[in-house]
């Protein structure tokens, strides 16, 4: 599913490509099982080359990946959880349309761009 544009994260690299990372981090928190989650990698994906050198964006596999989803208790998918300075700084739970990915997407870099 994960496209070359996303990085694929597990529970053994959460800590250093999320928690560690320079810039804010998006993770795509995904299932095999279900529909929408699909659709919303490969959006994120096209979305991806905008964002490159400002955002990161990563997909983790929730099944194979259950002590990172427990602990940010991710309960249902997709979650897109976003990140700056190692701290979650929102979400959104459930398929979106492109525009409200985009949006949200430049709404994490915003205040690096500022700054």
């Amino acid at each position: 599913m994960p496209d070359e544009t996303l990085i694929t994260i597990t529970d053994a690299t959460f800590d250093e490509l999320v928690l560690r990372s320079p810039v804010p981090v998006v993770v795509d928190f995904w299932a095999q099982w279900c529909p929408p989650c699909g659709p919303m990698s490969r959006v994120l994906a096209e979305l991806a080359p905008e964002f490159r050198g400002r955002l990161t964006i990563g997909t983790l596999d929730a099944d194979e990946n259950p002590l990172t989803t427990r602990d940010h208790r991710v309960l249902a998918m997709p979650t897109l959880l976003f990140f700056a300075g190692g701290v979650v700084t929102s979400s959104i739970v459930g398929a979106r349309p492109r525009s409200v990915l985009r949006a949200a997407l430049e709404n994490a870099v915003t205040p690096y761009v500022n700054s």
